[in-house]
């Protein structure tokens, strides 16, 4: 769907992959059954999230060995932090909760949990290893957003929906797996599953994988 090497991880972390892309909380947005307390829960977190995945991205300027993909993060970033994160603001803004009340929110564990391990995956790592730290996040909801587009019911969560289901997001989805195969081939060469690093990285997705399932887990009540 979005590349080679996206396929193969989702392939090794298949349990968790389906966990996470069916998650309750997936499933109460595709038929409206998400409280509407636990959406706005989620979506304070997530701006919360989102910024600390713009620091990732703007890390990956850094990590990176070509121009082009300097290029890339850099566009990614100045997407996060200029469109997506719009959409949780004017959705918060319509509950009466202003961007200075998201930026000061209390972070949650399962969001400090998921971020730091992004951040430490790029600090500690090279490029390879932060990419398939975030992959989850920016691949998977693209796969979700298609699939809930597909077979939502009656449901307040549309915007959500339409927005990871849209055009737009899914050939940034397209895109970032091109990133990925082709960082991975230019480090790894052209059998990349041969190489000594592919089993670290994937498990480097998987648990990536996981995290996002406890940050779903975040946004229900308890």
């Amino acid at each position: 769907m979005y590349g080679n090497t996206f396929s193969a991880w989702r392939a090794d972390a298949a349990q968790d992959w389906h966990a996470y892309t069916h998650h309750p909380f997936v499933e109460g947005l595709r038929d409206g059954t998400l409280p509407r307390e636990a959406y706005l829960r989620y979506l304070v977190q997530d701006y919360v999230f989102l910024i600390h995945f713009s620091r990732a991205w703007a890390l990956a300027v850094v990590k990176a060995d070509t121009v082009e993909e300097m290029r890339f993060a850099t566009n990614t970033l100045d997407a996060l932090l200029n469109g997506e994160i719009a959409l949780h603001v004017a959705t918060c803004a319509r509950e009466g909760i202003d961007e200075a009340t998201l930026f000061a929110a209390p972070e949650a564990v399962q969001n400090i949990a998921y971020t730091r391990y992004v951040l430490d995956a790029g600090h500690s790592g090279d490029f390879l290893d932060l990419l398939a730290a975030l992959a989850p996040c920016v691949l998977g909801y693209g796969e979700i957003g298609l699939r809930l587009a597909a077979a939502r019911g009656d449901t307040p969560y549309g915007d959500w929906i339409d927005t990871y289901a849209g055009a737009e997001y899914q050939q940034a989805c397209r895109d970032v797996g091109a990133l990925i195969d082709g960082a991975v081939t230019r480090r790894l060469g052209p059998s990349p599953q041969d190489s000594p690093r592919w089993a670290a990285l994937s498990q480097r997705f998987a648990t990536a994988t996981r995290l996002e399932i406890g940050f779903w887990g975040m946004g229900l009540p308890e």
